[in-house]
């Protein structure tokens, strides 16, 4: 076999992929359908595919059409160190000696003396660029991304020749489909090449292919050593494939292109693979044969026809897809192109459908890159064209890859949590290490960064900011997503087996983490995300004692270890000895301003306006603080939001939505839901930092559905939040808490008709402004009253798979 070396660089990948302006044509969208009358100008106008494991970006163009493709395992480096500071441990006591004199300077340069290596970077697996042939001019042109089926259609004229390309990426044949149709016979010439913007060998198979061939780099650097380090671990390689499947042109090869000339139609299809045989072995020497998978996916892929793969995809993807339907009313601009509309929105044009389509599209990407068996979404899902991507696209634990993951189990798609699930897992067994040699402490840790190796010691090496690099509480916060996906969908064998070990661990950690001061447990050192305060003294500081998101993220672990230890019926010891431990951590402080203390004093902030709101976790995404549990807490809360502002970065403005509807207030959650579209999402509706993070897409899909279903205090709000703006509307499919699924329907702003399918059969506890009946079935109702306001508790018994419907809602 024959190999060519070749080197393209970023800026040849760029120019090959953009697209130039052309002749617009008219249009009849559905209403989960992006489109636009030109091809992407850039990467952050292009339309993302996936199915989990290969992701792609379709630019959309007329004479080349560029796919820049990623695989979710395509990461540098190999298995994360165990012990990379075997120094760290003998600071830890300076460090809080420090913490505790009041010396906070000295504590920052001791935390940097215990930081480690920076994580790894996700990688792009490269371009398919087809290059199409003709005379003339393209005219009518159109691309769109159809949410519906998950699949991208091109289209344009020229002389007279219709030319369409759709693309789609099939979960069940991990193949990538595009199919190229010119409407008149003979019309259709291109040729197809590929390229990365490392070097590559690149072969012309003797059977229609075309085969990319890499390796990644062994470690972070962009001018590091490219395929091995001391440890003679070399990088990770990898693989992809495009097979002309069908076509009725002639076609010919050279060494670098496939061509097809004088075709009707085309069909190719692209496998993508690399030797990632898990975190904790080198991905060269004991990785999988890259080739060989992809050979495999494309030769089963050939056993199918174009139209069963196309079915496979479909019935595939709406079977998740498909369980969740909102309707939010129509709107005069959905007509307009997907860009066009949303500009008319930033200027101040309402549009409800917008909305509507804004929040399925999160749960489109979620479906898209978060798929069972695969890699969690990560911070840019798993579209990524840079070789060293912003913040690396790794896994971000102080709020960035929870928020992925916030939508998952309220709107329906449970089985999207697993990769998470499983990465926790590995971050358990990596952790644990990392906790008794930095720490000496049991338990699993987790500091602020991690990759697909599952790194878990603290990041910076020795020159990061403590502020971010040395937060510690990772391991907790994640074990919230393990009650949580619990606590949706009622599984006890998932529960004893998996979930509550490792909350079990966690806590282990939190309990040798903690230690007393003033009477109370405490965390030292302890940050809060990211921000900085003042002391009265003028001195700047990022390290205290005590955040106030520590010890809310510890309360809500205990919380959880009390629940599941009673749900199993085991451990009561440990869960008394966690209530105990929970009794003692340092309660709430409310500020001068009457705000919710953040630091261990009512410190001033060096940014009052701070993207991060740290110590609002237990309004959000925990449940210790609610209007409904107690107001002053609950309006401190508010307060501390009016004091930081509505700005923010893209995530930021998601949260807010999220912190505003558990207050209740859906007019000013609806407010930062317009906040992040007018200023913090792109063109093909990603959001953007900048640059383009997905948590911000994934925080504000779970916002919405926050405004309208809550049972985070296990009991089911109805419209909890609904704001003025969606007078009418209606919502099928979310999901509460014990697994009910919910469908309602208002007009005028007040529930008219509301259905609860019970899954599992447990109790349900709905929360209503008005007296309530079920229909067909006995209740008991009792009245109470919440903030001066009058609310009913309707408690009913459910039969598995039983459907109900709730009167008497006017």
């Amino acid at each position: 076999m024959k190999y060519s070396f070749a080197i393209f660089n970023l800026l040849a990948a760029v120019f090959y992929c953009s697209g130039s302006q052309l002749q617009a044509q008219s249009a009849s969208p559905s209403p989960l359908q992006l489109w636009y009358r030109q091809p992407a100008a850039n990467w952050n106008e292009a339309l993302p595919l996936g199915n989990g494991q290969l992701g792609a970006m379709d630019w959309g163009g007329a004479a080349t059409a560029c796919f820049q493709l990623n695989e979710h395992t395509l990461w540098t480096g190999g298995p994360a160190p165990l012990d990379p500071n075997k120094e760290a441990i003998k600071y830890l006591s300076q460090v809080r000696a420090a913490l505790f004199r009041d010396s906070i300077k000295e504590a920052i340069s001791l935390l940097r003396q215990m930081q480690g290596p920076n994580t790894q970077m996700y990688q792009p697996m490269g371009d398919l660029l087809i290059r199409q042939s003709f005379t003339g001019e393209p005219a009518q042109y159109q691309r769109q991304l159809n949410l519906s089926t998950a699949s991208t259609l091109t289209s344009f004229q020229v002389n007279g020749v219709t030319y369409t390309r759709q693309a789609f990426i099939s979960a069940p044949d991990n193949v990538m489909q595009i199919h190229i149709k010119a409407n008149r016979p003979g019309a259709l010439s291109f040729e197809t090449v590929v390229q990365h913007p490392l070097p590559y060998y690149k072969m012309i198979t003797t059977d229609n292919q075309i085969v990319l061939a890499g390796k990644a780099r062994i470690n972070s650097d962009a001018d590091g050593n490219l395929y091995s380090d001391d440890s003679q671990c070399a990088g990770m390689r990898f693989q992809f494939r495009v097979k002309l499947a069908a076509t009725d042109g002639q076609v010919t090869t050279t060494d670098s292109s496939l061509q097809v000339n004088n075709a009707t139609e085309a069909i190719l299809l692209v496998a993508g693979a690399t030797s990632f045989n898990g975190y904790d072995k080198c991905p060269d020497k004991d990785g999988k044969n890259e080739a060989a998978i992809t050979t495999e996916y494309i030769q089963k892929a050939l056993t199918k026809t174009a139209q069963q793969r196309w079915n496979a995809h479909l019935k595939d993807y709406r079977s998740f897809f498909n369980r969740v339907s909102l309707d939010l009313g129509a709107s005069a601009n959905s007509a307009l192109p997907t860009d066009k509309r949303l500009a008319a929105y930033k200027k101040g044009d309402a549009d409800p459908a917008l909305e509507a389509l804004y929040f399925q599209y999160g749960r489109y990407l979620l479906i898209s890159c978060s798929r069972p068996g695969g890699q969690p979404a990560n911070l840019q899902g798993m579209w990524n064209k840079e070789l060293s991507p912003p913040w690396r696209s790794n896994y971000t634990t102080n709020i960035n890859l929870q928020m992925n993951y916030w939508p998952a189990e309220v709107c329906n798609l449970s089985e999207m949590t697993e990769p998470l699930i499983r990465h926790i897992q590995r971050l358990a067994k990596n952790g644990t290490a990392t906790a008794s040699e930095y720490y000496h402490a049991k338990g699993w840790v987790v500091h602020h960064n991690t990759d697909i190796w599952a790194q878990t010691n603290p990041v910076g090496e020795g020159a990061g900011d403590p502020k971010w690099a040395n937060w510690s509480l990772g391991s907790p916060w994640l074990s919230q997503h393990l009650y949580e996906h619990y606590r949706f969908t009622g599984n006890k064998r998932y529960l004893r087996d998996t979930a509550y070990p490792l909350m079990k661990t966690a806590a282990l950690f939190c309990l040798d983490w903690l230690v007393e001061k003033d009477g109370w447990l405490v965390t030292a050192p302890s940050t809060s995300p990211e921000n900085e305060y003042i002391l009265p003294g003028g001195t700047k500081g990022t390290v205290t004692v005590a955040s106030t998101m520590d010890m809310e993220i510890i309360w809500d672990l205990f919380t959880n270890i009390m629940e599941a230890s009673n749900v199993l019926g085991i451990d009561q010891d440990f869960a008394a000895l966690v209530k105990q431990k929970r009794s003692q951590l340092r309660p709430f402080q409310i500020g001068r301003k009457g705000n919710l203390v953040e630091w261990y004093a009512d410190w001033e902030d060096t940014d009052p306006k701070h993207r991060h709101v740290s110590h609002l976790f237990g309004l959000h995404p925990g449940r210790e603080i609610s209007p409904l549990l107690d107001s002053a807490i609950a309006n401190a809360c508010r307060r501390t939001l009016e004091i930081r502002g509505d700005g923010g970065t893209g995530w930021s403005k998601a949260w807010k939505i999220n912190f505003w509807a558990r207050l209740l207030d859906g007019n000013h959650a609806y407010k930062m839901l317009g906040e992040l579209l007018r200023y913090s999402t792109l063109d093909n509706l990603f959001d953007t930092h900048p640059p383009f993070q997905i948590d911000g897409n994934f925080g504000a899909t779970a916002g919405i559905a926050e405004m309208l279903l809550q049972s985070h205090l296990n009991e089911i709000q109805l419209l909890p939040a609904l704001p003025n703006a969606w007078e009418k509307g209606n919502v099928k499919g979310l999901v509460a808490r014990g697994g009910f699924e919910i469908e309602l329907f208002w007009e005028k702003g007040k529930l008219t008709k509301a259905f609860i399918l019970s899954r599992n059969g447990a109790p349900c506890k709905l929360a209503t402004n008005n007296k309530i009946t079920i229909k067909g079935i006995s209740t008991t109702s009792k009245q109470q009253t919440v903030n001066s306001n009058i609310q009913y508790i309707t408690t009913f018994t459910t039969k598995p798979g039983t459907r109900y419907e709730v009167t008497g809602l006017l």
